[in-house]
């Protein structure tokens, strides 16, 4: 019936059946770190550690842990003591070889919010970014019987926005001064949680010295207070093995490890960290190729500069294939446009991601959608088509407005000659109407209904995995049909198999079941990965707080997903001259603490579901509002203060400098502006339909890219954070090629910034990379000169 291969469902939730494929008993993934708060047990999946075709396990307790393993159930639960904290290893026994696992543990104390309510009530709920704005969770209680009620809850290290739920009603901390915008039209109250330990210590990289039969890699342990190391401070891994204590020698504060080459030949990750007295260090990753530290020459992921865009909205380049839907009803934004892979084969071939130096292309979903126009539920009812691609009625067609599969096949293998990769959009939490599946399969659907008679619409919290996006748009009910599990994750593996496509941006994976994304990367990596040799990245889209995010980020299931808690601190401070840097460094800190500094987590400015930069960097709105749908109908914007691109192209040099993996949405790169959807979906332009403003922020943003593309520290390298406040954001990233300075001004006058360097990097000389000017240096103080939101890149040489 499918014309895509069946699996079967075993009776082992995560198994597959190994008929047909080589068995696979090798552990080739790097599992990442494992974070505990200490007295707290966590329950992990095996399968989201590593890909095996079986788990048979033995794992052993560390120091301050205990560890116990159900090998029916795959489920691994860790329990530090309530009296550790540091870093401890978890060490486990797969066929005949040990390997490890890093595990930072925590100590942290609760935090009380308290609420006195003023009028009669039935119910005072605590909910914000700490549990993903689940209303339901925390009930507070009155437990003295004095009117103020009161929870405490665990909460690491970090800023948080919150409110409480009475009654139906959202209301702010009458006690808590802090606000912010929320985004989506309101104010959120406040919480920063400070780490316990006040002082800081930094893992520096300092020297790589290859030889013939070793390799020397030299750190250092910048502290505020003098400690003495010694090899049982000092944890090192080799991939997913701890490093023989034998090759470790600390002195002082430096740490050199002198390692065969022999062990170091096939090793892709080097990872360092010291823990001193509960208190740890950031942990340092090195990636290595061919035994040496990645110079950048191979692409891998962590390469990856991603540029979105949406089909029909990009390049016309076959007119024959301009279809627009015929309905009264439709107005022109909502229309098809004519954009189509022929349109974007021919800018890859015009060489126009390639002067961006773009190598990874996301387009909008290729598959068909209906042929009709159909009317939004919410008021004021607007009639829509699915220009945009997400309204899926086949499984393996191709819209044919957008032109036929050739055409995308031939669109894939332009941009592989053009040494670009290519990320399909994937659809897989509904159907639209029209789909065979749900006429044919109803049983694999959820109800629009609800018991108590409400319709499932958009209740994104309160029915997270069960919500409908339309009425005309069912979705599929994942936790009660196996068959619909592999139907779709057949289908997604059909698609890459049959385009050549190199991954997956994957929608709405909140809503969602994790069974999915498990199943579809087990298939992904026995039918695709490990036959063909090929890394298939998928980053998702999920609107929530990072634990929500984050468990669904691992080996087991999904690269990376968009990270929305960084965007949303970094947009409301680039925008508001109020907002500080300090804010932003908070909410850096706390992603790098969740992600490690070598992620591959997407760092956004503005996509196809925002308001665009432009629009709040013009002052056409406000940062509290996040829906100005009526206003871009009616009233869409132009950019009138030409001024107000720097904001942009600061924006830019900061998140094509920082952890993680930029993603440009179409037309942002020379500063589009747009209100909410439609609006931010205009027809992209090119060249001569710039103008003056245009073309300059699009030079400028060539130059950002192109610097992040020819440094390696900016894309493999540490994050040292030097000065954070009103005006200057300051950081250096450092592999053992370079170490690159960062600075940021965003106040609107000429600004002087001096900086002083680690004594330890032995710095004589910074380089400006956008002019190839030299700053003098005078006591390891670096005076550098900014102008209104402005900024330099600087690299610098000893």
């Amino acid at each position: 019936m499918y014309k895509y291969k069946k699996n079967i469902w075993l009776a082992l939730l995560f198994g597959f059946s190994s008929i047909g494929y080589a068995q696979i008993s090798k552990l080739n993934e790097i599992i990442a770190p494992i974070k505990l708060i200490a007295g707290k047990p966590d329950t992990i999946l095996v399968s989201d550690l590593f890909y095996s075709d079986n788990y048979n396990i033995s794992f052993q307790s560390g120091k301050g842990i205990k560890a116990s393993y159900g090998k029916d159930g795959l489920q691994l639960v860790i329990t530090a003591d309530s009296t550790f904290e540091g870093v401890s290893v978890l060490d486990f026994k797969f066929g005949k070889e040990i390997f490890s696992i890093p595990l930072f543990v925590k100590k942290i104390n609760k935090c009380t919010f308290y609420y006195t309510p003023d009028k009669p009530h039935k119910s005072i709920n605590l909910f914000g970014s700490f549990n993903s704005w689940n209303r339901q969770e925390y009930l507070m209680k009155d437990v003295d019987g004095k009117g103020t009620y009161k929870i405490s809850i665990i909460l690491e290290p970090g800023r948080y926005e919150y409110k409480f739920y009475i009654d139906g009603e959202d209301i702010l901390d009458p006690k808590n001064p802090e606000t912010v915008p929320n985004g989506i039209g309101g104010i959120n109250s406040v919480i920063t949680i400070l780490n316990t330990h006040e002082e800081k210590i930094f893992l520096h990289k300092i020297k790589y010295s290859p030889n013939k039969i070793t390799s020397e890699f030299q750190f250092y342990l910048e502290s505020e207070n003098p400690h003495t190391l010694n090899n049982s401070n000092i944890f090192v891994f080799v991939d997913n093995r701890k490093l023989d204590k034998k090759y470790i020698s600390p002195n002082g504060a430096n740490i050199n490890l002198l390692i065969p080459n022999t062990e170091l030949a096939k090793t892709k990750m080097l990872r360092v960290a010291v823990s001193l007295d509960g208190l740890n260090s950031n942990m340092q990753m090195i990636p290595l190729q061919n035994g040496r530290p990645n110079d950048g020459k191979s692409f891998t992921w962590y390469d990856g500069i991603i540029y979105s865009l949406m089909i029909d909205r990009f390049n016309d380049g076959d007119k024959k294939n301009d279809a627009p839907v015929k309905n009264d009803s439709v107005l022109w934004k909502a229309n098809y446009q004519g954009g189509d892979f022929v349109g974007i084969t021919q800018k890859i071939n015009s060489r126009y991601f390639d002067s961006l130096s773009i190598n990874t292309i996301w387009i909008s979903p290729v598959v068909d959608n209906p042929d009709d126009a159909y009317k939004e539920f919410p008021a004021p009812h607007r009639w829509y088509t699915g220009y945009h691609g997400y309204w899926p009625i086949s499984d393996t067609k191709v819209e044919e407005k957008f032109g036929t599969f050739d055409d995308l096949k031939n669109l894939i293998k332009t941009a592989h000659k053009h040494n670009i990769k290519v990320l399909l959009d994937f659809v897989s939490h509904h159907v639209h109407q029209e789909h065979p599946f749900f006429k044919e399969h109803r049983d694999w659907f959820g109800k629009l209904e609800l018991p108590d008679g409400r319709l499932n619409l958009r209740l994104w919290d309160e029915q997270r995995l069960t919500t409908w996006f339309e009425p005309y748009l069912p979705s599929f009910d994942f936790l009660n049909s196996k068959k619909a599990v592999e139907v779709m994750s057949d289908n997604a593996v059909w698609w890459l198999k049959k385009t050549g496509a190199d991954g997956f941006r994957h929608d709405a994976v909140k809503h969602v079941p994790n069974i999915f994304w498990r199943t579809l990367t087990k298939k992904l990596k026995k039918e695709i990965e490990i036959p063909q040799g090929k890394d298939v990245y998928q980053i998702g889209e999920t609107f929530g707080g990072y634990d929500l995010v984050s468990s669904y980020v691992n080996n087991g299931q999904l690269s990376s997903q968009f990270n929305f808690e960084l965007y949303n601190t970094a947009q409301s401070v680039f925008i508001d001259p109020k907002r500080s840097f300090k804010d932003l460094e908070t909410e850096m800190n706390k992603t790098l603490d969740v992600y490690g500094t070598l992620h591959l987590m997407g760092n956004i400015m503005d996509s196809h579901d925002k308001n665009r930069f432009m629009a709040y960097a013009d002052n056409e709105i406000d940062l509290s509002q996040w829906s100005a749908t009526e206003e871009g109908w009616k009233n869409p914007p132009e950019v009138k203060d030409p001024y107000n691109y720097k904001k942009a192209e600061l924006y830019y040099a900061y998140m094509f400098s920082i952890p993680g993996l930029p993603v440009i949405y179409y037309g942002s790169e020379f500063g589009m502006t747009g209100l909410s959807d439609p609006d931010n979906r205009r027809m992209m332009r090119f060249g001569s339909q710039l103008n003056e403003h245009e073309k300059k922020m699009l030079e400028v943003v060539r130059g950002i890219v192109k610097t992040r593309k020819n440094n390696t520290a900016l894309r493999y390298g540490d994050f040292y954070p030097l000065q954070a406040d009103n005006k200057f954001y300051a950081f250096i990233r450092s592999d053992f090629s370079e170490r690159v300075l960062v600075v940021m001004n965003k106040s609107d006058e000429q600004q002087n910034l001096k900086v002083k360097l680690p004594e330890v990097y032995s710095i004589k000389k910074a380089i400006n990379l956008e002019n190839n000017s030299i700053l003098k240096f005078e006591r390891n103080e670096l005076n550098i000169p900014l102008g209104p939101r402005g900024w330099m890149i600087l690299k610098l040489e000893q």
